[in-house]
This record gives C-alpha cells, sequence and structure tokens, in this order.
C-alpha cells in the first residue's frame, strides 16, 4: 500500500533592509504600507525577517503605490546575518531588530 506524500512547502525566511525616497504626497502611504511587513528603523529605513511570498506582496503594494520615474525603493536581502555587525548610535531605540 503507497501512502500519500505531501510535499512540505519550506518557507524561506529572508533578512531584508528596505530604504525608500519618494515623494512627500506619498511618503505615509509607502511607510504604512512598509509597517505591514517590517519594523521602522528611521523615518524611511525598515528592516526585519520576511518570508519570500510576503516580500514579493509588499513589493506588488509598493510598485501600485509610487511614481517610477520620480520615487526609489531599495531593498537589500541579506543572505547571512552571520558576516553582519549593527551599530547604532544617538537616539537608540529598544525593538526587535533582527540585525
Amino acid at each position: 500500500m503507497i501512502k500519500n506524500i505531501k510535499l512540505l512547502n519550506i518557507i524561506s525566511i529572508m533578512n531584508v533592509i528596505l530604504v525608500y525616497d519618494v515623494n512627500s504626497k506619498r511618503v505615509n502611504k509607502i511607510m504604512k504600507i512598509c509597517r505591514k511587513y517590517l519594523i521602522r528603523v528611521q523615518n524611511s529605513v525598515f528592516e526585519g525577517n520576511i518570508s519570500e511570498s510576503k516580500l514579493e506582496k509588499l513589493k506588488k503594494e509598493i510598485y501600485k503605490n509610487i511614481d517610477c520615474k520620480h520615487d526609489k525603493v531599495c531593498i537589500y536581502i541579506l543572505g547571512s546575518l552571520k558576516y553582519i555587525k549593527k551599530e547604532e548610535l544617538g537616539n537608540i531605540s529598544i525593538q526587535d531588530n533582527f540585525i
């Protein structure tokens, strides 16, 4: 008797840093979108752990709300946190940062 074997979808969690420079008319909208997925660490900087599927959703939401001729969003996908060191100076808030 052959048993049905279900393949498990292994969710790939990525460490990302997202920064944006958008027109002031769109800043609040982009910030609200990013807050749904990542942790805000500065005015236009977010970081956190995110699955591949959620990252795709995030990118689609952002893309729908920016003007590609004038706005810019950069997403840095970090392969490993092993070689990354984070230092903060100044007003440091205690958050669940991933770095």
